[in-house]
């Protein structure tokens, strides 16, 4: 039995499932359709040098990676891999393979610093350090049953605060936009960001297919939007919030737990019946939030580093 790497073929519909198939597999917390890898894909900014690979053997998929350029940080040369191997299919020398095809891959377009997810197990660890990277930063991955968990009654929204839904800015959805860049530019990570790119963002985050504009709540102050929480769904059961955030001028007035719960109160209305997030755990503030909720840690990662050159 051979492993060979190669790269994701989009004009292949079984190549977008087995993908999507092993990362739900590998990280079942995380969100993933063969719809939502092709839009990756083909939507993807030609800065990033956005490259998927599979590990195939004997034509089955056994493993993938996701590796590129972040393109948005003003810091050049930053890049990420995280490589993900079928549970079953272990130990065939997939993950190595995939790591060396992907650090060529960066080496080429200049990256200097790769970043790497990993998740807080012996042995997944032992493998990232053995190639040379460091741990850093760590983030959970929670978990919320809508179906049979009670949620908390939804808060009161202070005086001179709306509530409405992405779907209401449909036509204009730029302060959305500037929201998201303004909460992004403050979010605890490893690597800095400067989103100021709206045509990218339109492609890469409104018109994503997991993108639920009408889950997605936003507190609204004096015409503007001030707090949201961005909801994604996998168009079945699973639901989930990849970013929850307030303006600066605003923070401190609880419009963050506002907007998600609105969110999550009406995604439970709607019949889905899993909740996940994501947390960074030197994120008090957020963690104590999703606790409220009745969130609970399901898996951790770690995430690795390591200079190139």
């Amino acid at each position: 039995m051979t492993v060979i790497v190669r790269d994701l073929r989009t004009e292949d519909a079984e190549d977008a499932e087995g993908f999507s198939h092993i990362r739900r597999l590998a990280l079942p917390y995380m969100l993933s359709t063969p719809q939502s890898v092709l839009h990756d894909v083909t939507h993807a900014h030609p800065d990033a040098h956005f490259r998927p690979l599979v590990a195939e053997e004997d034509g089955e998929l056994i493993g993938t990676a996701h590796t590129g350029v972040v393109y948005d940080s003003p810091q050049p040369g930053q890049a990420y891999l995280n490589v993900y191997v079928h549970p079953g299919r272990r130990g065939r020398g997939a993950g190595t393979l995939l790591v060396r095809t992907a650090e060529e891959h960066l080496a080429e377009v200049s990256a200097t610093k790769l970043f790497a997810w990993v998740l807080d197990e012996p042995a997944n660890r032992s493998f990232a350090e053995r190639r040379g990277y460091r741990a850093s930063r760590s983030a959970h991955f929670l978990r919320l049953d809508l179906a049979h968990s009670p949620l908390p009654p939804r808060p009161q929204a202070p005086a001179g605060v709306e509530l409405r839904t992405a779907a209401d800015y449909a036509d204009d959805p730029r302060p959305l936009f500037e929201l998201d860049a303004e909460t992004l530019a403050d979010e605890p990570s490893d690597i800095a960001h400067e989103f100021t790119d709206y045509e990218a963002w339109l492609k890469e985050t409104w018109h994503h297919p997991l993108l639920s504009q009408e889950l997605t709540s936003v507190a609204v102050v004096d015409g503007r939007p001030a707090a949201f929480s961005a909801a994604r769904t996998d168009g079945r059961t699973r639901y989930g919030t990849v970013m929850t955030g307030t303006a600066r001028a605003h923070r401190g007035r609880g419009l963050a737990k506002l907007a998600k719960a609105d969110s999550l109160h009406r995604a439970r209305a709607a019949g889905f019946t899993e909740a996940f997030t994501g947390n960074d755990s030197g994120n008090g503030p957020m963690l104590a939030i999703n606790k409220w909720f009745g969130y609970e840690i399901c898996a951790t990662e770690v995430q690795h580093v390591r200079e190139l050159g």
